[in-house]
C-alpha cells in the first residue's frame, strides 16, 4: 500500500511511503486482537475491591436466638451474613488480573490493528515535526490541515517529545504515543492513526519479524 507522505499543513511533500505488507497487510487475527486487548484492560485494573466477611465485621460475637425451635434460619451471632449491617459471603478480595500473554500473539494482536486501518483507509503519514514552544492552537492547526478535526485521533511519534505532548494533551479527540508505546488497544480506539515517517520505520522494523 503506498501513501503520500503530508508536511503539517496538510500538503502533499511529493514523497511516498510504501506500507510493509508483512506489518500492515496481514490478514487480522480477531482472537489475537480480543487477547490482547483483554490483557491491557485487565492489567489497568487496580484489583483494590475489598468486602468484609463475618469475621472483620465490627460487632458483638453473643448467640442471638437459639438455634433451633425458632421457624427462622439459624443464625449466631450480629455479624452473620443473613443479617443487614452483617459480613458478606465470599466477597471480594483484592486480587492481581494481569495475565501472561505470548509475544507472538501479542505481536499478532498488534500488526492485525494496524492491517484494519491499513484496509479502512484511516492511516496518515506526517513528515517529522516539532514546535518551538508548547501550544494548542499549533497542533489544532495540523489537525484541521489534515481534516481530521471531528475524528478521533492518534499520533505515534518515533520518540518522546515533551512540548508536542504538552500541545496536545487538551485536545478530548487527540492521543500522543511513541512508536514503542503503540499497542493494540490504542490502535483500534482511535478513529484515525496519524504517523510519523520516522514512526513509521521504527514500527515496521519492530514488528515485520
Amino acid at each position: 500500500m503506498e501513501l503520500n507522505v503530508l508536511n503539517i499543513k496538510g500538503e502533499d511533500t511529493g514523497r511516498k511511503v510504501i506500507l510493509n505488507d508483512a506489518v500492515f497487510g496481514i490478514e487480522p487475527n480477531d482472537h489475537a486482537i480480543y487477547l490482547d486487548v483483554k490483557q491491557y484492560m485487565a492489567n489497568k485494573r487496580q484489583g483494590t475491591h475489598k468486602a468484609k466477611e463475618r469475621s472483620e465485621v465490627s460487632g458483638s460475637t453473643r448467640k442471638l436466638i437459639r438455634q433451633k425451635g425458632g421457624g427462622g434460619a439459624r443464625r449466631g451471632d450480629i455479624n452473620s451474613p443473613v443479617l443487614v449491617g452483617g459480613g458478606r459471603v465470599f466477597g471480594p478480595k483484592p486480587r492481581d488480573y494481569s495475565f501472561k500473554l505470548n509475544k507472538k500473539v501479542k505481536s499478532l494482536a498488534r500488526k492485525s490493528a494496524l492491517s484494519y486501518k491499513a484496509k479502512d483507509n484511516a492511516i496518515v503519514v506526517l513528515e517529522d515535526f516539532t514546535f518551538e514552544a508548547p501550544k494548542t492552537k499549533d497542533f489544532v492547526a495540523i489537525v484541521k490541515g489534515l481534516n481530521l478535526d471531528n475524528r478521533k485521533m492518534l499520533l505515534v511519534l518515533s520518540a518522546n517529545n515533551d512540548i508536542v505532548y504538552k500541545s496536545v494533551r487538551n485536545l478530548q479527540k487527540a492521543k500522543v504515543v511513541t512508536a514503542l508505546e503503540l499497542n493494540t488497544y490504542k490502535v483500534l480506539d482511535a478513529a484515525s492513526l496519524v504517523l510519523t515517517e520516522s514512526a513509521l520505520e521504527i514500527i515496521e522494523n519492530q514488528f515485520k519479524a
